[in-house]
């Protein structure tokens, strides 16, 4: 049986469960060749954004600001826009920008466009980088919803004609750099060429440097990008109930470019229905080396079973990861008890009752609520282990549980850049944590501990 438990209405949130669209776009933008993201607002803005991929990445991020100040906030941001556009054109030499709103700029009815279409006529003997703009005020949307914003505002200043290909695209979730990677050598494995936007697989998580590169090498090649309109057809993780305006959107509506929208590809499930996408667009069987991966995680399962069956989780997230991570623990015959997220679709519930199908475990489904609120509840569901990021800490502090840290932002740990979520390879390492945490619980918790199992 699953539920939707209405949170009370609050004057104020405390500890949200969810991040600002802004960063969302920042990440997007950072996926792109050379391409330098702008906040127009505030510095304490771009300094907070900076902080939170800088603490989960550990790499040196630049994000720069149109600093508004008192009389930007009375009287309009464009010659601050302007002086920004100006400085970072100089400074940093990119191919885009990558400029998003804040809620200040939003707030006070700055017309961005507008001010784009003044910038580029007063300086038209200027050869000016490509300029992706993105409306991205926190009040209206999560991380995730800024995320896919600033991906289809990449695509659609850089596709204006048709053209031919054999290609596919993909467009991935808010995955970590380890989950492109492993998606890049799936489709590799497959022998299917691709354009992968946004790949920040290197610029958020690079080798050491010799000297500090202002904008790091590596993201989706701008002229791969203007190939997109030739593709066979458009894969998107994440986003399966059209909550956003995606990329994938836009190229099926102009170009009628088949559009593929599945779940993460986390547990056997829906990576099977990932490689049977693969499998159809491409027309190639999977390859040996991930029937093997598929036949291991299996057997992991096996192995595993009697150390998990209906032990209890706490799921908290982005919508996307939530969905993805609850019809895995049901794979694998644990229960998320409470999924929860700060983002406000309307649609959790529709994609755990998909996930969760004929199950009769008892979930309960809380949409836009902070930490506070999940804290409430959690304590009366007797939960086993709680998954998320490292924004839960104190909630399983406080409960004395295990806590699991997937997905962004990952702020106490090492390697949140490093962590692989998707694949039979990376639900297999995913199985392991969330077991091993459970087994190491209940071996701390006794008074005897064991050796053996």
């Amino acid at each position: 049986m699953i539920s939707t438990k209405e949170s009370p209405s609050f004057t104020a949130t405390r500890n949200a469960c969810k991040l600002c669209a802004p960063l969302g776009a920042c990440l997007a933008y950072r996926g792109v060749e050379r391409c330098a993201p702008i906040l127009h607002g505030s510095q304490g803005c771009a300094t907070y954004i900076r902080r939170y991929m800088i603490s989960h990445y550990k790499e040196p991020i630049d994000i720069a600001s149109s600093s508004f100040d008192e009389s930007a906030a009375v009287f309009g941001g464009e010659a601050n826009l302007f002086a920004a556009l100006d400085n970072v054109i100089r400074q940093y030499q990119p191919k885009m920008i990558g400029l998003a709103t804040t809620c200040l700029s939003e707030t006070i009815g700055d017309d961005v466009r507008m001010f784009l279409h003044n910038y580029r006529s007063q300086r038209m003997e200027t050869e000016l980088p490509i300029i992706a703009h993105v409306s991205t005020p926190s009040y209206a949307g999560t991380h995730a919803e800024g995320y896919y914003a600033a991906i289809r505002s990449i695509v659609e200043p850089l596709i204006d004609t048709p053209c031919v290909g054999n290609h596919i695209n993909l467009i991935p979730g808010m995955f970590s750099p380890a989950d492109i990677r492993h998606c890049k050598e799936i489709l590799d494995d497959f022998g299917l060429p691709y354009v992968l936007l946004p790949d920040y697989s290197d610029t958020l998580d690079g080798p050491a440097w010799d000297e500090y590169q202002l904008i790091p090498d590596g993201g989706t090649l701008i002229d791969d990008i203007q190939r997109m309109s030739g593709s066979k057809a458009t894969i998107e993780f994440g986003n399966v109930d059209g909550r956003c305006k995606t990329a994938g959107s836009y190229l099926l509506d102009r170009y009628s470019i088949p559009q593929y929208q599945l779940e993460y590809p986390i547990g056997v499930q829906e990576t099977d229905q990932f490689f049977h996408t693969l499998e159809t667009i491409g027309g190639n069987q999977t390859p040996e080396k991930h029937r093997m991966e598929r036949g291991r995680l299996i057997d992991a399962y096996t192995d595993a079973h009697k150390y998990i069956f209906e032990k209890r989780a706490i799921l908290y997230g982005e919508e996307d990861l939530v969905a993805s991570m609850a019809g895995f623990l049901l794979e694998i015959g644990m229960i998320p008890v409470l999924c929860a997220t700060g983002g406000n679709s309307g649609t959790l519930q529709k994609r755990i009752e998909r996930a969760a199908d004929n199950s009769k475990s008892e979930i309960t489904v809380m949409e836009n609520v902070d930490f506070m609120e999940i804290e409430e509840i959690a304590s009366e569901l007797h939960p086993d282990i709680v998954i998320g990021n490292s924004k839960g800490f104190k909630l399983a502090k406080r409960l004395n549980l295990p806590l699991v840290r997937i997905g962004f932002p990952i702020h106490d740990r090492i390697g949140g850049a490093r962590i692989l979520h998707v694949g039979y390879r990376g639900t297999q390492q995913l199985f392991d944590r969330i077991t091993n945490s459970i087994i190491e619980a209940k071996q701390d918790a006794s008074d005897v501990g064991y050796f053996y199992m």
